[in-house]
């Protein structure tokens, strides 16, 4: 027993002198690439840090919401004069404030292009293209641009549309223009 307590400890010391020296072998220089780096990369001139931007002072803004139209009520539409005040207003034309606007209402006419016409159901359909590149289908009836146009007549060719314009203070007139079908290029 004694034997083999001793056998045990012989082995023992041998695997701690084996270890020691695997790690007296490993302590070999293998660091001299890394120190000879670390090295260089210190001697190396210092690079400048660009300074930086100057701070631009916001002026302070404020906010006073009481002499402003609140965002959510309606706008007033612009009374004209000589409007509800019982005088004559020329010739009576004028446009329906009242009625709700059309989307193409929104574009000045200048800038709405015809594209074709769709006949469906036996009736014929304009097809407009808005500054946006959106295209819209209308007939007659509908209205287009900002001086109150309803489309009166469609053809393959072009939409004819009766605007009501401001004339003199109070007045207003009908003005009749066409919005030609544009060429193959949209132009």
């Amino acid at each position: 027993m004694r034997q083999c307590k001793s056998l045990l400890l012989h082995r023992r010391l041998m695997g701690c002198v084996v270890s020691l020296a695997l790690l007296v072998g490993c302590s070999d220089n293998d660091f001299l690439d890394l120190n000879q780096y670390i090295a260089e990369v210190k001697m190396r001139p210092k690079g400048t840090i660009k300074p930086l931007p100057e701070i631009k002072v916001v002026t302070q803004f404020i906010f006073k919401p009481e002499d402003l139209r609140d965002p959510f009520k309606p706008i007033k539409p612009i009374e004209v004069a000589g409007e509800g005040t019982g005088t004559p207003t020329g010739s009576g034309i004028k446009p329906d404030t009242s009625r709700r606007k059309e989307e193409l209402e929104a574009f000045p006419i200048e800038t709405l292009k015809m594209i074709g016409t769709v006949n469906m159901k036996s009736n014929l359909w304009g097809l407009i293209r808005s500054a946006d590149k959106t295209v819209y289908r209308v007939r007659v009836g509908n209205y287009l641009g900002q001086n109150y146009g309803k489309i009166i007549r469609i053809s393959p060719d072009k939409i004819e549309l009766m605007e009501i314009v401001p004339d003199k203070p109070g007045t207003w007139r009908e003005q009749q223009l066409s919005i030609m079908l544009a060429d193959d290029k949209g132009e």
